[in-house]
């Protein structure tokens, strides 16, 4: 495949190493065993939109099969792309099932955070449909669950907000700090629309929240307020 030819001729060993340090690939962590060609974003970005007007899924599932961090996320952004720019309906519920069927290859923070809201986000906006969420937040999979509470961002930016209260309160003692932070994060995210959301949820959980969860949220807010729900922590 041409696409990945031409990912495998931009490796850069020095910067592999530093984004498998980044990405936690060592034994025991969250991305363990994960190999990197150490290419950047911008980069992979650019050929996936030289690539996926021609793509076949066949290739892009055996790009989503890759060992290599780099060829994946190029297969999910012209996934994204596909879903966003191809007006063709039967084409997008193609890019949403292989989505689904792959949360297995979609393992690690940023292969998440960059096509959830755009695929996963765009599809409930559209049929306003939350089974696939529920599905992925219920799956006991850190990915799922993280593809669930980060696809809100699209949600969020819409103004709806009653998904994403359910989602934190549901992930609010769940045993891992990436879901702490995503949570935390969308909490943000709707505080920038709408701060009555934020304000909310915090009255009612700040004492309890995990503090990683409890510190992206207040990002944003005054000094004042960071420091009263600081309190309410203690």
């Amino acid at each position: 495949m041409k696409a990945v030819d031409e990912l495998l001729a931009l490796k850069d060993e020095e910067q592999a190493v530093h984004l498998m340090r980044f990405f936690k690939t060592g034994k025991g962590q969250y991305g363990e065993g994960d190999e990197f060609l150490g290419i950047r974003v911008p980069k992979t970005r650019e050929v996936a939109k030289k690539y996926y007007k021609t793509a076949l899924f066949d290739d892009i599932q055996e790009m989503l099969n890759n060992k290599y961090h780099e060829i994946r996320l190029c297969a999910l952004l012209m996934m994204v792309l596909i879903y966003e720019k191809i007006d063709d309906e039967s084409l997008k519920d193609r890019v949403l099932k292989l989505y689904i069927n792959n949360v297995n290859n979609i393992n690690n923070w940023d292969l998440v955070d960059l096509t959830a809201p755009k695929i996963i986000g765009a599809q409930y906006l559209k049929t306003r449909d939350d089974s696939i969420i529920r599905m992925l937040s219920n799956s006991k999979h850190l990915w799922s669950e993280r593809i669930a509470v980060v696809a809100q961002w699209s949600i969020i930016r819409a103004g709806e907000y009653n998904l994403l209260i359910e989602l934190c309160e549901k992930f609010l003692h769940h045993r891992h700090d990436l879901m702490h932070k995503a949570a935390g994060w969308m909490l943000r995210e709707a505080g920038k629309k709408d701060k009555t959301v934020l304000t909310g949820f915090l009255d009612k959980y700040s004492k309890i929240m995990p503090r990683t969860m409890l510190r992206y949220s207040i990002e944003k807010l005054s000094s004042n307020e960071k420091r009263f729900y600081m309190k309410k922590e203690l």
